[in-house]
């Protein structure tokens, strides 16, 4: 027997009816050809279905105003419409409405096809919603349940929906025999079907969670699971075959299905490679900021931009040591490392300055720069530290590498150079720099030995800390950005001078002696 949803998620569900009623009871005055006409027009065009419709969901209550619908949802579910026979993985960022478009409006939006007069068969007979659990699956197609059964806009343009059954029970059927079904990860889907129509719109929603990607078993499990016993529901493989999340473990069921041949995968981060926000019409870039800002770098990676990351890959967290900071006229040297990506043409890159100091054989880091900002913003921020550091009787070296000088003097830092009257003595870093990963890997060992700590005064400071999780979030090999760790081990180079406590010999061309550069 089906287990009962509790009372409380029950009393939620029916309140959320009400609301979809209420929301969706107005409806417009006009005549019967009127009616034809603005229905086939929403048929066409799914933003503004979803705006018809589904008011209730596109109401920013805080703005005042409907939030439009993204240009990869109208994408998806073109797609969706157009190929019967798909099999796909949307990797979504949090918060970009996978569960609404791909499990709620899509699948109406496909139902309502048939109202039009050239359509001969129907988009969905059955559609299988499956969570991590029963509940959640549940919870889902309670959601679903809802729409059809109370959205009155929906109702009056293509009749009354809901016939029998109940999400409670993991199972409804709609007036014209359209049977939907929940069912949570690992439940047997064998014999699933309704009348003579097996499975033909499956929605795996959020497979993974947290503890499941760290058991590489247990995913591999899941990931035979959808292939074998949930695909095997299906008419011969006929029908949509899709899976929805955002990717929160390099090796996850969503990453293992999206590697397999003939999916078609949409991913789609909250920026996109140019540094646009993926969904505009909702978020503005200050928001997107400020959450990155209090969800830390590797949360913000992981949950926004689709790119999970290894804790302690390379350097690990009980390396990062705290120290207080000597004055800075008693350091034997202080090195500013700037790595200003000005030639990006990626608005969400970072732009770093590394303050170093050398202390005996210890070193400290002093001050840090790490923001999505512009150039302008590093080049003000050099400069008000240049006077600091002067007016404490400190001599700061300040580091470039030399590909950027040309322009930046000629641009930002001689512009602001010369507002304050002088310019800033920045020297050009000409050193032939082996392979990134290769650099800031071989200084992990100065973390490991506690040679390196970090200025107690900074401990609250967002750059210096979003450069630790820069930092600890390095691998070799990831899309993690490493903007810090970069600037970082150019100061050390510059501090550490001809005495070097590590070795490596990278390879250039043939790889002969003279290439070899000691560390």
């Amino acid at each position: 027997m089906a287990r009962k949803i509790d009372k409380e998620l029950l009393l939620a569900w029916r309140k959320h009816c009400e609301a979809v009623q209420t929301a969706t009871d107005f409806r417009p005055l006009e005549t019967l050809e009127e009616k034809r006409k603005r229905i086939r027009h929403l048929l066409g065009d799914y933003a503004a279905f979803v705006r018809y419709y589904f008011p209730h969901y596109t109401w920013d209550a805080d703005r005042e105003r409907h939030v439009a619908s993204a240009p990869f949802h109208v994408k998806a579910a073109k797609k969706i419409l157009r190929e019967c026979n798909l099999k796909a993985a949307w990797i979504w960022h949090r918060a970009g409405a996978k569960s609404v478009n791909l499990g709620i409006m899509t699948p109406m939006w496909l139902m309502a096809q048939s109202w039009l007069p050239e359509t001969h068969t129907r988009e969905i007979n059955v559609m299988v919603l499956v969570g991590k659990s029963e509940e959640s699956a549940k919870t889902l197609l309670g959601d679903l349940q809802a729409e059809l059964q109370y959205n009155q806009r929906y109702i009056e343009d293509f009749g009354v929906q809901y016939n029998q059954g109940s999400w409670e029970d993991g199972n409804f059927v709609t007036a014209q025999g359209v049977a939907f079904f929940a069912r949570g990860r690992g439940q047997s889907p064998r014999g699933l079907r309704y009348r003579n129509n097996r499975p033909d719109y499956v929605l795996m929603d959020d497979l993974d969670d947290d503890e499941l990607v760290l058991n590489p078993n247990r995913v591999d499990k899941m990931t035979r699971w959808v292939k074998e016993a949930l695909f095997g529901a299906l008419d011969g493989g006929r029908g949509r075959f899709m899976m929805v999340g955002n990717l929160i473990g390099k090796h996850s069921i969503l990453s293992c299905f999206a590697e397999s041949g003939t999916v078609h995968v949409s991913r789609v981060n909250v920026y996109d490679a140019k540094g646009n926000i993926s969904w505009a019409d909702k978020w503005t870039h200050e928001e997107i900021q400020a959450m990155e800002a209090f969800m830390g770098y590797r949360a913000f990676q992981r949950e926004m931009m689709n790119n999970p990351i290894t804790d302690g890959a390379i350097f690990r967290r009980d390396w990062i040591r705290w120290t207080k900071a000597l004055p800075l006229h008693k350091y034997e040297d202080i090195v500013l490392y700037i790595d200003p990506s000005f030639k990006s043409t990626s608005a969400n890159d970072y732009k770093a300055a590394m303050m170093w100091g050398r202390t005996g054989t210890s070193l400290h880091k002093l001050r840090a720069f790490l923001r999505q900002c512009t150039v302008l913003e590093l080049v003000r921020w050099c400069y008000d530290l240049y006077e600091e550091t002067r007016a404490k009787g400190a001599a700061v070296k300040f580091y470039i590498e030399a590909n950027f000088m040309q322009d930046l003097l000629l641009d930002e830092f001689r512009v602001e150079g010369d507002i304050r009257g002088y310019q800033l003595p920045i020297t050009g870093d000409k050193r032939k720099k082996p392979d990134k990963a290769q650099r800031i890997e071989q200084v992990s060992p100065l973390w490991e030995r506690g040679v390196v700590y970090y200025a107690l005064d900074q401990q609250e400071d967002p750059d210096m800390q979003r450069s630790i999780e820069q930092t600890l979030a390095f691998e070799r090999g990831s899309r993690v950005h490493d903007d810090g760790p970069d600037a970082d081990e150019g100061a050390i180079y510059k501090l550490q001078g001809a005495s070097r406590s590590a070795r490596y010999a990278p390879l250039f061309g043939g790889g002969s002696s003279k290439d070899r550069m000691t560390y």
